[in-house]
């Protein structure tokens, strides 16, 4: 049975890059990775663009939502009931720079992190431009997460696995 890895992507805002990185993760990895995404300001609101943007490549996008990287952070007294068990993250993701230079929360199991900066679509104008920016963003972020994904990441270690994600960034 082959391991599930579980992966979260990190942005900002939480509307638009790491919600196309979320659910490309899902749909890429076939059941391999379970995704998430998050943010640290995040604005509550999915951008409808973003959403257009996988509707339009026949990219499930049911369940997302712009949320709070808190919701993943290790609680502050994990010994209380009823508080759920954090989930333990494999990989984490900061596809903004601004996110990428932040102070982390506290990760359970401490996962291996890679920054792969992408562009931020959700403001470009005008309109017709911003949709070529989204297009922009999915495409980089498709083609990251395609070479991500045909890793053989079962036999990788941390450090392997931690290069392969920059060289897989840089285009090496």
């Amino acid at each position: 049975m082959k391991k599930i890895f579980k992966v979260l992507v990190l942005c900002t805002g939480n509307s638009a890059r790491s919600i196309l990185g979320e659910m490309l993760f899902k749909h890429l990895g076939k059941g391999h990775i379970e995704a998430w995404s998050a943010g640290s300001k995040p604005g509550g609101v999915v951008n409808p663009m973003a959403i257009e943007t996988l509707q339009k490549h026949g990219v499930p996008c049911e369940g997302a939502r712009s949320k709070s990287w808190d919701e993943f952070a290790v609680p502050p007294a994990p010994s209380h009931k009823g508080i759920p068990v954090p989930i333990t993250f494999d990989f984490i993701f900061t596809v903004c720079g601004n996110a990428a230079q932040e102070t982390c929360p506290v990760w359970p199991g401490h996962p291996a992190t890679a920054h792969w900066g992408i562009s931020d679509p959700a403001h470009v104008e005008p309109i017709e431009a911003r949709r070529k920016a989204f297009e922009e963003a999915y495409q980089s972020l498709k083609k990251r997460i395609e070479a991500f994904v045909a890793l053989p990441l079962e036999r990788m270690s941390r450090d392997e696995i931690l290069a392969a994600a920059r060289r897989i960034h840089t285009g090496d």
